[in-house]
């Protein structure tokens, strides 16, 4: 579907720790989110960061929230006719209380760990939200599909938007950044090729996204995007 628009939302960002990078160095990092906008609704990917003062004080956030996000986007809330979360930790469910009666879908093993999992995320996220839980791949919209991309988290999901010219790929927190999805999808392509062994592992499911021929892949924490 042509008339299928990809916009990013612009959450602000947060300073990831040393002790988290694995470079020995903080790292300012954005957050980011996706409005979908479909002849048959529009679709909010991610909601940005929730906060409390143990969070703030460890990853010092510079936050916009969702009014302010979406305002900047060309839209509002009472736009939104469906939502998504890519996982539930708080940099990624923050406005999910403000969205009302909104459903947000998620995976089912994803919302269990979050209510059984101490510190996962912010319990109020979870409490004040309407989940819509899913066990696998499921269609939103018309060509519009959440795909389980489990690896971040055991319930991580990305959204699949389906476009004549090829399919969009918002694909979350599945890699930091445009760059470790790159060199996972050229390994994918040399074990497709049958090129010799080792080579790196990669998760199953890049063979399911490499499949759909994506024209582009966007992620939550990293401005860059990936294209063939």
């Amino acid at each position: 579907m042509a008339d299928v628009a990809v916009r990013r939302v612009d959450f602000g960002y947060f300073v990831r720790p040393a002790d988290e990078t694995g470079t020995g160095q903080p790292r300012v990092e954005p957050c980011l989110g996706y409005l979908v906008e479909h002849p048959d609704g529009t679709l909010l990917f991610d909601t940005g960061m929730g906060s409390h003062p143990d969070v703030d004080a460890h990853y010092r956030p510079r936050r916009v929230g969702l009014p302010e996000a979406l305002a900047a986007a060309g839209t509002q809330a009472a736009a939104i006719t469906v939502a998504a979360n890519c996982h539930l930790h708080f940099d990624h469910c923050g406005g999910n209380p403000l969205l009302g009666p909104i459903p947000v879908f998620v995976q089912q093993a994803e919302l269990d760990a979050a209510r059984q999992t101490p510190d996962y995320t912010l319990p109020e996220l979870i409490e004040s939200s309407r989940f819509e839980s899913v066990a696998g791949d499921a269609e939103v919209l018309p060509g519009v599909f959440i795909m389980p991309t489990p690896g971040h988290t055991h319930g991580h999901q990305s959204l699949v938007v389906r476009r004549a010219d090829g399919a969009v790929i918002l694909a979350g927190q599945s890699h930091d950044t445009a760059t470790h999805y790159a060199a996972d999808q050229l390994a994918w392509r040399a074990h497709h090729d049958g090129h010799g062994q080792p080579l790196p592992a990669i998760p199953d499911w890049i063979d399911v996204l490499q499949r759909l021929d994506p024209r582009l892949v966007y992620f939550a924490h990293d401005r860059s995007v990936w294209t063939p």
